[in-house]
């Protein structure tokens, strides 16, 4: 069964980094899109950052671009999402994702992403 199992999250002080990663099993990775999602208290899930299946296509939501880095390791089954420059507005449950046709099919189970002094 598809599993998408995140890690990397905590608690950080603003301007600081995090490095997100996601394990994926169960399917063939290299073959789908990955994405990011994240949802805070109050407010709607956003979509953070997606890649495309062999990494050469990369898009961002504006509020992190410049900020955030998706990337995959399709040898290790794995996607990341390296933070920096994190905002107290960034702090949410992050979700790490499968794309089919443009939609998500699954999602992992969400690491908490703190930023506060």
């Amino acid at each position: 069964q598809v599993q998408l199992v995140e890690s990397g999250g905590g608690l950080v002080q603003p301007g600081g980094s995090l490095r997100l990663s996601c394990a994926a099993s169960g399917f063939t990775f290299s073959r789908y899109a990955m994405s990011w999602h994240r949802q805070a208290p109050g407010k709607e899930r956003e979509l953070v950052a997606v890649i495309s299946s062999a990494g050469g296509s990369i898009n961002y939501a504006d509020t992190v671009k410049g900020r955030f880095t998706i990337s995959r390791d399709n040898a290790k089954n794995t996607v990341y999402l390296q933070m920096n420059s994190l905002k107290p507005e960034d702090t949410a449950v992050y979700y790490c994702n499968r794309q089919m046709g443009g939609y998500v099919d699954y999602w992992g189970q969400g690491t908490q992403v703190t930023v506060s002094s």
